[in-house]
């Protein structure tokens, strides 16, 4: 988690800087009239405009019936001294979900010269709150996943393109639910699933060649690509069309029970196939890398180091004090590896402390690997009361946590109330020393739990890029597949590239494709699905033009490319073609940066 989430501090601020370069300045105007599209112009027009104080002509944006909408993107036309009314007065720039107003923040709280500084603490924070999704996904949600998977007593492959796929896809699909439940952020979910995608299959893919080369599981690898394919093609027809409809929602989510199906069969079909003719150590091995190439459990979930962090310094045992088991049970600091370590990484450990210790005190845990389940009974007990209460207020940003029973008894009383009662239950009915017969349950709690939380902050990352968006006026798509792509796949980078390194290459690049595919049919598919019933069951999707098409024609040249390359190569993937892979990727963000700042045009 340190150098992923360092590496995603060092790409944000790099792309702020290049957004700096080929964001293209912006006429300024003196006035404004609110009621009035401020849009760009061409000079001298004077056509379906209304003309300022300075003569400058505005564009109006007509919205059926011969009504007037100001889009906020408009803002950035005016002087810096009129943003804040502007914003405040422009139904557009208004938020539906979230927390915080960013933009508002950012031009009403600080003086407009001091814009560069809101800026940066966004910047801050923003890294801030991918640090907080990658810590719940990786801590919290992935482990109770696996260990509802394990009480289901599911196989490795079922459990790993399902449940565990939901672990490690859970930022970008909650990223993607939270931007479709507003259309104007639709967009910023596509760019990131697409970006996402195009860094996947080309920095993580290559940078696993380039770490140590190695021959591609052919079967497991020419399938994922056929159904990634298969997905991305889609996902074309429905921007091309510009719609999606109910059909087609349930249409990804059943291509992806097709996959799971591919998956069980071919794993069944290998195992059988394995008892009737053993086969020697080597073959033995790839095999087993060819059928269990989609569980991806082993990407993100804690290494014993991580998870030493949250275990107690002293041995549990039997005489041991309910207080002293919660104080050692919410430290998550271990102070032995506190002193072998060097002044950065403690630095990064204390800047992550109110993170960790807030999900510690929030979200139950259930370890299977461990000898007690991670049971801690005072500690499970503290969670189901302080989990309930953050939950209800963290829900809808909120809103049914601050409802009111007959306008008298409030709802977060009564969660208060019923959750106090289950946890004195809960106590008095156990002991420290082993977990309850119910123990499994309380992955079932933590999984909800760190799902409001996840969707909570994927909201928050949501808004806050939106903002950007606004303030530098850049579409949602590039903001998409750069800062909410790069936020969401870093991990898998550095997780990736360090299994490649030990030897695990079949593992990591069976996980670049296998986690993508999760995210991209129940990314669009779970998210236009949830839209439906306040859409009339059919969803517009805004294309931002060129752009799209830029970024869609990217991604299925890369695969394209891998999946005529790679059998060319009879699956050898050597560190050449692993800087061939990067390249392109690199060469796509700057295409699609140019396509933004409107060098390159149709």
């Amino acid at each position: 988690m340190t150098a992923g989430n360092a590496a995603v501090g060092c790409r944000s601020l790099l792309f702020w800087t290049i957004m700096c370069i080929v964001a293209a300045p912006q006429t300024t105007v003196e006035s404004y009239h609110v009621g009035t599209a401020v849009r760009k112009s061409e000079p001298g027009s004077s056509k379906n405009g209304i003309l300022n104080s300075n003569g400058s002509t505005l564009n109006l944006l007509l919205v059926g019936g011969g009504s007037t909408t100001v889009e906020c993107h408009s803002v950035v036309q005016l002087n810096g001294s009129q943003w804040c009314s502007f914003v405040k007065t422009t139904e557009d720039c208004k938020l539906d979900s979230g927390f915080i107003d960013y933009l508002q923040g950012a031009v009403c709280g600080f003086h407009h010269n001091l814009l560069p500084l809101a800026i940066l603490l966004c910047a801050i924070w923003l890294i801030y709150l991918f640090v907080f999704l990658g810590t719940t996904a990786e801590l919290f949600f992935c482990p109770n996943l696996a260990a509802i998977a394990a009480s289901l007593k599911l196989s490795h492959n079922v459990a790993g393109v399902t449940f565990l796929a939901l672990g490690n896809g859970a930022p970008d699909v909650f990223s993607a639910i939270a931007a479709f439940s507003d259309p104007r952020t639709a967009n910023l979910a596509i760019g990131a699933l697409f970006g996402a995608g195009i860094f996947v299959t080309t920095v993580v893919a290559g940078g696993v060649a380039l770490a140590n080369p190695f021959i591609v599981a052919s079967r497991p690898f020419l399938r994922d690509v056929i159904f990634y394919m298969a997905a991305v093609f889609w996902t074309f027809l429905v921007l091309y069309f510009g719609s999606i409809d109910l059909g087609q929602a349930l249409g990804y989510l059943a291509l992806y029970v097709v996959y799971v199906l591919m998956v069980i069969i071919s794993s069944l079909i290998y195992q059988k196939h394995k008892n009737q003719e053993p086969a020697s150590l080597y073959s033995c091995q790839s095999e087993i890398c060819d059928a269990e190439d989609t569980n991806p459990s082993c990407i993100r979930t804690p290494s014993r180091e991580d998870a030493s962090e949250y275990q107690p310094l002293i041995g549990t045992e039997e005489s041991k004090s309910t207080k002293s088991i919660l104080l050692d049970s919410i430290n998550p600091i271990d102070f032995q590896k506190w002193r072998r370590k060097r002044l950065p990484w403690k630095i990064f450990t204390c800047l992550m402390l109110p993170i960790e210790f807030f999900l510690l005190i929030c979200i139950p845990v259930v370890d299977s690997d461990q000898e007690d389940h991670n049971w801690k009974r005072p500690l499970n007990c503290l969670q189901i009361v302080t989990g309930s209460l953050v939950c209800i207020f963290a829900f809808k940003s909120g809103y049914y946590g601050l409802l009111r029973i007959n306008d008298q008894f409030p709802v977060w009383a009564l969660v208060l109330l019923i959750s106090l009662i289950i946890a004195m239950l809960i106590f008095v009915t156990t002991k420290n020393e082993e977990p309850p017969k119910y123990h499994c349950v309380f992955s079932f709690i933590g999984f909800l739990f760190s799902t409001i939380l996840i969707n909570t902050v994927a909201t928050e990352v949501v808004n806050l890029l939106r903002a950007f968006g606004i303030i530098f006026n850049l579409s949602n798509t590039v903001l998409g597949l750069t800062l909410l792509a790069w936020g969401n796949s870093v991990g898998d980078l550095f997780s990736d590239i360090t299994l490649a390194r030990q030897g695990y290459q079949r593992m990591a690049i069976a996980a670049c494709f296998g986690g993508i595919i999760f995210n991209m049919l129940f990314g669009i598919g779970l998210s236009s699905l949830i839209q439906m019933p306040y859409n009339n069951y059919v969803l517009e999707i805004k294309c931002d033009g060129l752009l799209d098409w830029v970024l869609v024609g990217s991604l299925g040249l890369s695969l394209v490319m891998s999946f005529i390359s790679i059998p060319v190569q009879r699956f050898k993937l050597g560190k050449a073609y692993g800087g061939v892979l990067v390249s392109f990727y690199f060469i796509f963000i700057v295409v699609a940066l140019l396509t933004e700042a409107g060098i390159i045009h149709v």
